[in-house]
């Protein structure tokens, strides 16, 4: 069984409820992506269309990958979050540290350098997954189910830490910069279409 196997659990829960939070509220993530996207593209309406579209698919990737554990799964959830790394690091390059990606329905959330490091080992960690799976020949039939069959205490710890693995990504990425720059006011702040 791959060692990466928490990593990629905590990429799909992680892409189940970001998927959820977009397709919520896709106006806010549309404005942050808003100076990212050129053209009659970037147009507010089409831009929201796209985001709840692409949260969806977000959230059935995220889904799949969580009931089935398969090289292609793995392997769309290491593509998603080698996507997610492109637009932390077009927000970054676009708005400084402040800018804001949008990646949890939130204009607000800032594309931190922890951001950026934290799609890059969830797209690794997914992609060494995906290889295990072909490699290693571990198993690719049945569901989670079976995959945490294989695991100590039929895989309970192993789903345990991969959710407390998702809530620390989450608060990382969420709710540590906007605590950050609360606590420093002098600090300019991202706005929505600045």
């Amino acid at each position: 069984m791959s060692p990466f196997l928490g990593v990629y659990l905590s990429g799909a829960i992680l892409l189940v409820v970001a998927g959820v939070m977009k397709a919520a509220r896709p106006g806010d993530t549309a404005r942050a992506l808003a100076d990212l996207v050129p053209g009659p593209l970037g147009h507010h309406v089409r831009l929201r269309v796209a985001v709840r579209t692409g949260a969806v698919i977000e959230f059935g990737i995220g889904l799949c990958a969580l009931a089935f554990p398969r090289p292609w799964t793995a392997l769309a959830v290491a593509v998603s979050y080698l996507g997610f790394t492109a637009v932390v690091t077009a927000a970054r390059s676009a708005g400084g540290v402040l800018a804001s990606c949008g990646c949890f329905g939130r204009a607000d959330t800032p594309a931190t350098v922890l951001h950026l490091v934290i799609n890059a080992v969830l797209a690794a960690g997914s992609g060494l997954v995906a290889l295990g799976f072909l490699v290693w020949h571990d198993p690719a039939r049945g569901s989670v189910l079976t995959v945490l069959g294989g695991q100590p205490w039929s895989g309970a710890p192993l789903l345990g830490l991969s959710a407390l693995g998702a809530a620390v990504a989450y608060v990382a990425m969420a709710v540590m910069p906007a605590v950050q720059a609360a606590r420093n006011p002098g600090m300019p702040t991202w706005r929505p279409g600045r």
